[in-house]
């Protein structure tokens, strides 16, 4: 239990650093930025409740927020996909008994459920953050770019994130 505290709060840690430092100044043609620090909501742990689900989402965002001065984008963002985590893993993976590990991973829920979830929740988290930073449906062909494009980018490298985990987890088990 307490292996698993630590190594999420070095994880949170990790992602929000990696996200304030590396990824907030990739922006692809000005219009694709990653969303890397979203992993962590991913991969909480199913049996994390509610509540502390909702409360380290807006955490994490909230973190995000002040060192990149988005004046709560982020932690308003972060919120909803946190609510929406279960019901979107509930999507693709009706029971939580045919999870091997409570973490969803590509080896607990399988490499189609889990690419379908990550996909999902890239694409809500982009959706409500790219609608909420343009404040309204001005310029819509911008504003569906920029999620499209944010989504592919953030997903990528979630995806490889997810199998540079996965991989160093296995290796550590031997």
């Amino acid at each position: 239990m307490a292996k698993t505290f630590l190594s999420f709060l070095l994880l949170f840690v990790v992602l929000v650093l990696a996200q304030v430092t590396i990824f907030n100044h990739i922006w692809l043609f000005g219009m694709a930025m990653p969303l890397v620090f979203i992993y962590f909501i991913i991969s909480l742990p199913v049996t994390t409740p509610v509540n502390w689900t909702l409360t380290l989402g807006f955490l994490i965002g909230l973190s995000v927020d002040v060192f990149s001065n988005t004046a709560g984008l982020n932690a308003l963002s972060c919120t909803i996909l946190s609510g929406l985590r279960r019901p979107i893993l509930r999507l693709y993976l009706p029971r939580e008994e045919d999870m091997t590990n409570p973490i969803p991973s590509i080896r607990s829920t399988g490499a189609g459920s889990y690419t379908k979830y990550v996909l999902t929740m890239t694409m809500t988290y982009c959706l409500v953050y790219f609608t909420v930073d343009s404040a309204g449906f001005f310029n819509i062909g911008t504003m569906s770019v920029r999620i499209l494009a944010s989504t592919v980018l953030t997903f990528m490298m979630l995806l490889a994130l997810a199998g540079i985990v996965s991989w160093n987890n296995s290796g550590s088990r031997k």
